[in-house]
C-alpha cells in the first residue's frame, strides 16, 4: 500500500543480491527514517553505513533538512552516524503524530535526530 510522503527502497548489489531495505516518511523539512534493515549475511560489514546516507540524500533531494528516528536497540549505530538523542517532547508535532511514534514504538524507544546536508 502506498501512502503520500512514504518512500521505501530495496538496496541490491550490481548482480542483484539483496543487501537490505530502508525507508522514510517526509513531513515538509522533517523526515522520519523508517525500517533500516540489513540482510543477515551483510550485517557488521558496512552495509547499514552505506544505506543510511543514501536514504538521507534522497530525503534531502525531496526537501527534508532534519532527520528523526525511533529505535529500541540500534541507538549506538545511529549515534555513530551523526544522530543525537533527544527528548520526545522536543520533536515536531508531525513526527510525534506518526504511527511509528504514537503507537508502534514503545515509550522506551530512543528518539534521535540529525541535520541533513548535501
Amino acid at each position: 500500500m502506498s501512502e503520500p510522503g512514504r518512500s521505501f527502497f530495496a538496496f541490491r548489489t550490481l548482480s542483484g543480491r539483496l543487501l537490505g531495505h530502508g525507508g522514510f516518511e517526509r513531513y515538509g523539512a522533517d523526515v522520519l527514517i523508517r525500517s533500516v534493515v540489513v540482510a543477515k549475511e551483510g550485517r557488521n560489514s558496512g552495509v547499514g553505513r552505506a544505506i543510511l546516507p543514501l536514504l538521507l540524500r534522497r530525503a534531502f533531494d525531496l526537501g527534508a533538512r532534519q532527520a528523526w528516528l525511533l529505535t529500541a536497540d540500534a541507538a549506538g549505530f545511529f549515534e555513530k552516524n551523526g544522530f543525537k538523542r533527544i527528548e520526545r517532547s522536543k520533536a515536531p508535532a508531525a513526527i510525534l503524530a506518526t504511527q511509528q511514534a504514537a503507537a508502534l514504538c514503545p515509550a522506551s524507544a530512543a528518539l534521535l535526530t540529525r541535520q541533513i546536508r548535501p
